[in-house]
């Protein structure tokens, strides 16, 4: 999800109401407006957890807490920041019918999130599941409260409550701005997390109990793994011990925005740019990224969650979910992947 939320033209925008269903056939679009989609496997079905991009005032407000009323109270707010105050996600058995669970990170129970909440990560780790989430967007200068966070729950339905009273990390290092957090679980059991907005990207490893930053091997709290280009929503997978660190760039709003990757033998780093491989299709969907990837358990078959633009709209926040199928080559490729209007056929999980 892009930091351009505060531009002026994106607040102007009205924009017509999209169907939602608690059932949905294979195209992810049928659910609503959604951005940022990140899917897992929890419980035995597949799980996406997405920023709700609608375009109209949400019509739930929490009521903020003293902490809330004060952040709020010496910033300008601008409308589009009303409509990211809960985190809604779906479930499924089979990636074509999903059933959506509605506010199962909601802003009244982050008290230090006066603004919005957006860009989420889930992992399943010691019984619990944890979202990270990005809030506030804080900038370079802000003395602000705000960063990635991170909430708790017994449940991949949530609720999810604020794990720590404070951000996990809160303010700039490498010049990469706290948002867009993906949580990654390496083989050896070590936890990273990768993030960053405007133009920059850091991994840091995160304790056991995922409530720190403690030093990787060489010392370091925050690595800069920036590749050419990158511009926000950092994802990692490994595949026959190949890291791919994968991103978005281009404009968020329009029909550059698309997804690129590279690959290394660590998950520090350094990686190798390998191209792009999912852009605008004029026949399909206009600015697909801010993608997630889905290994189904147990084979080598992959899937690709995104959003894009559908045909026809104009406005930044017109974004819908959507899934496809990626491949890899004989040497380990990803070659470009083909967006599809209504997604691939039923995959249960076994």
């Amino acid at each position: 999800m892009s930091r351009c939320l505060r531009t002026a033209f994106a607040l102007a925008i009205v924009l017509a109401p999209i169907s939602m269903q608690a059932q949905a056939s294979r195209n992810l679009a049928q659910q609503g407006w959604y951005a940022d989609p990140e899917i897992r496997v929890f419980a035995g079905q597949y799980w996406i957890y997405p920023t709700s991009s609608s375009p109209d005032p949400d019509s739930h407000q929490p009521d903020f807490n003293p902490l809330q009323q004060k952040l709020r109270s010496g910033h300008v707010i601008h409308k589009v920041y009303l409509l990211h105050t809960s985190l809604d996600a779906f479930s499924s058995p089979d990636l074509v019918h999903w059933t959506r669970h509605p506010r199962v990170l909601d802003i009244k129970n982050v008290a230090w999130a006066a603004y919005a909440i957006w860009a989420p990560s889930a992992i399943h780790l010691n019984g619990k599941y944890y979202l990270f989430f990005a809030a506030n967007d804080i900038q370079k200068n802000d003395t602000f409260l705000g960063g990635i966070g991170v909430a708790v729950s017994d449940r991949p339905e949530g609720p999810f409550f604020d794990a720590l009273g404070k951000p996990l990390i809160g303010e700039f290092h490498n010049g990469a701005q706290p948002i867009d957090p993906f949580v990654f679980k390496d083989d050896d059991g070590s936890i990273y997390l990768y993030y960053g907005g405007q133009g920059h990207c850091n991994v840091a490893r995160l304790s056991p109990d995922l409530k720190r930053v403690i030093p990787m091997k060489d010392g370091s709290l925050y690595k800069e793994i920036t590749p050419e280009h990158y511009v926000e929503g950092p994802f990692v997978i490994k595949r026959k011990g190949v890291y791919y660190f994968m991103w978005s760039e281009g404009d968020w709003g329009n029909s550059t925005y698309g997804v690129a990757y590279a690959r290394s033998s660590s998950p520090t780093g350094p990686f190798e740019r390998a191209g792009k491989i999912l852009e605008t299709d004029p026949a399909v969907a206009n600015g697909p990224g801010h993608h997630s990837v889905l290994q189904v358990p147990g084979t080598d078959d992959w899937y690709i969650v995104y959003h894009r633009h559908p045909l026809g709209t104009t406005g930044p926040n017109q974004r819908v979910m959507a899934i496809d199928r990626m491949y890899f080559d004989a040497d380990g490729k990803i070659p470009p992947i083909k967006m599809t209007p209504d997604g691939p056929a039923a995959r249960p999980l076994k």
